[in-house]
């Protein structure tokens, strides 16, 4: 069986990058999808495909439709989900992506650092594994994957 696991969340490390890696090493079924993690590429794609806005929030507003359909879709496909959440940003994009994951009955997997382990309760209650490295997240599906 080949899995589709959807890596959202923080894009400032390289996270996605150690599980592509270990994937790869342990030659397992699991074909790997994100959104886009260039961040000026998702912040502009509205302005560049359909022109300035002069209000940020329009601005915003056409970027994060067009990102939605690439999101959507995504999420849509996948078995797994997994959901990084990082130290520097707040990362409502990425709490948001874990609700659509549990609203669409898909396998949640959560990863932060303890010190975030309070403010994402309610998140990490939703989470089939609550992990905090990308090993850890590696070591899970060559589990599922047996």
């Amino acid at each position: 069986m080949n899995y589709i696991v959807y890596l959202s969340g923080e894009i400032h490390t390289d996270w996605r990058d150690k599980i592509k890696t270990a994937i790869k090493e342990h030659n397992l079924p699991v074909t790997l999808v994100s959104p886009v993690t260039d961040h000026e590429a998702s912040d502009e794609v509205g302005s560049r495909i359909l022109g300035n806005e002069e209000k940020p929030f329009w601005k915003d507003h056409k970027a994060s439709k067009i990102n939605a359909i690439r999101t959507n879709k995504q999420l849509s496909a996948a078995d797994i989900v997994v959901v990084r959440f990082g130290e520097k940003y707040k990362q409502w994009n990425a709490a948001f992506d874990a609700g659509q994951a549990v609203a669409l009955g898909k396998s949640l997997i959560v990863m932060h650092s303890p010190e975030l382990t309070h403010p994402l309760k309610e998140v990490d209650a939703q989470a089939l594994a609550v992990t905090e490295t990308p090993e850890q997240v590696v070591e899970i599906l060559q589990y599922i994957c047996q």
